[in-house]
């Protein structure tokens, strides 16, 4: 397929120019935080003690679980999303791309929302916050793996950060609910909002193309990859920027809910598959629900039972989606969900709102002590009052709305009222806009395949070219099995021949 010359440099011209904003605006806005900032005193040299004391600085504390936030994000969602047999250069490469974007712009987006003297000031945590921010996009971009070209991609991470900054400030800011493991603001948000754009971009040539959708073995052990990269550092995502006590309840709470989700995933799947066997789509996707599930309420008082008994139920509502919802909602209701994200962050993510404000809802200084305040901040008596008065004798919090436990939870349920309309009205306002023809919209041939961004190998391309015209397959059944036999007559010469 021939390409013009203004759209060879179309591309890679939004990008720099992008990139060239994000360099001016950092310029003039960003500095880095005092503990990283040299000229500060107690960063410069002493000749006592050989410069600044390590143990000070913040970075000690969260370096370790920002970087397997930082793998999470890119090796587990990335290789997570490799399954599609034809689109492995796409999904992990796109990834990586949404990723450099949005960790420079959601570091802005956040910084103008909490300006100080007109400065944006950078750390370790802010660092994090951008990483839960990119999780956010990339969800989306699972709903939409596959369908989209790389100027619709970049257009929608550039407008989905804004609209998830948005929310998510107002719900931290103005509603004061908690949110430790981003379930709601970052879970609920990016699945709905991935799923409100891809019903906006759905066109029927996704449909016609169902037979390069699939997996094959190779590409769904490569999902797997992500999977246990992901498993394995989820306890960090939910725990990263929790202090003290909170932080080693956040791991513990994670920890059960996935083990607990994991062996539920494998039960219900050998049941519902109704030929006794194990379904890679569940094991893949499912078995991750439960760290999503008890996100809201990681660092609450929920006892390790009870995340226990929310990643069990976590691991039956994705396994159930995957099997009946996500047909449903693509055959029915024209919401085609690549990944499955409504099955693993939507309404996982719902539950963990649920649960949240369930433990808010129980939540008593009898069982968290002051701590109450710590993890609820809004129950934390008024401003000048004598209650805090008294408190502050020995803890020195802020003063905050003192809300009942009835009135916590509330909001909680209204935090996530909120994050599903402006989840869903964003990405359903942004998914009509990327249809523009100026972000080349995918059609035919280019769904779900690599061949039209990607230099692929030349046994693939030969197969490609041979059954494909004008980017559309004249014979898809035909072109599947070829490319089935090349592969394996591929496998068979490289194996070794015996010799005498």
């Amino acid at each position: 397929m021939s390409v013009s010359a203004a759209q060879r440099g179309k591309f890679p011209g939004v990008v720099l120019v992008l990139q060239v904003i994000f360099i001016v605006l950092f310029a003039v806005f960003v500095r880095y935080d005092d503990q990283a900032n040299a000229s500060k005193k107690e960063n410069s040299l002493d000749p006592g003690k050989g410069g600044a004391d390590p143990e000070k600085n913040s970075l000690k504390q969260y370096y370790p679980m920002f970087q397997d936030v930082h793998v999470m994000i890119f090796i587990g969602f990335g290789f997570l999303m490799t399954f599609l047999k034809k689109y492995g250069f796409g999904s992990v490469g796109f990834n990586f791309l949404i990723g450099a974007v949005c960790l420079q712009w959601a570091t802005l987006m956040s910084g103008f929302l909490h300006l100080h003297h007109n400065t944006i000031v950078v750390s370790i945590t802010s660092l994090i916050s951008a990483d839960f921010a990119t999780a956010a996009v990339l969800i989306t971009f699972g709903a939409l793996l596959g369908k989209t070209s790389p100027l619709q991609l970049v257009f929608i991470t550039v407008v989905e950060i804004v609209v998830f900054t948005i929310n998510e400030y107002i719900g931290l800011k103005y509603l004061k609910v908690a949110d430790i493991g981003g379930s709601m603001f970052v879970h609920v948000f990016g699945a709905y909002f991935g799923l409100a754009a891809s019903r906006m971009l759905f066109n029927k040539d996704v449909h016609k193309e169902s037979s390069r959708e699939g997996s094959n073995y190779h590409s769904d052990i490569f999902a797997m990859i992500g999977t246990l990269f992901l498993w394995l550092f989820w306890p960090s995502f939910n725990a990263a920027l929790a202090p003290g006590d909170d932080q080693q309840r956040a791991v513990i709470n994670t920890y059960y809910a996935l083990a607990a989700c994991c062996l539920t995933t494998f039960a219900l799947s050998y049941v519902i598959n109704g030929e006794a066997k194990l379904d890679m789509v569940h094991i893949q996707n499912s078995t991750l629900a439960g760290g999503v599930a008890v996100g809201t309420s990681a660092d609450m008082m929920i006892q390790p039972w009870g995340a226990i008994m929310i990643g069990t139920v976590a691991a039956i509502v994705s396994v159930v989606g995957f099997k009946f919802l996500t047909p449903f909602l693509s055959d029915r209701l024209k919401i085609h969900d690549t990944c499955g994200v409504n099955n693993l962050h939507g309404m996982p993510g719902i539950l963990a709102a649920i649960a949240g404000a369930v433990a808010a809802g129980v939540a008593s200084s009898s069982t968290y002590g002051n701590s109450l305040y710590e993890v609820f901040p809004a129950r934390a008596p008024a401003v000048n009052s004598t209650a805090l008065n008294d408190i502050n004798k020995e803890l020195g919090i802020e003063g905050g709305l003192n809300r009942s436990a009835g009135v916590q939870a509330g909001y909680q349920i209204a935090a996530l009222a909120m994050t599903l309309g402006s989840s869903i009205g964003g990405g359903a306002i942004t998914g009509l806009l990327a249809k523009i023809s100026f972000f080349e919209p995918q059609t035919g041939g280019d769904i779900f395949s690599d061949k039209r961004y990607w230099e692929v190998p030349a046994d693939e391309e030969a197969v490609s070219v041979r059954y494909v015209s004008n980017g559309r397959p004249e014979d898809p059944e035909k072109a599947e099995h070829l490319l089935a036999e090349t592969e394996l007559n591929t496998t068979d010469l490289n194996e070794e021949q015996p010799t005498d």
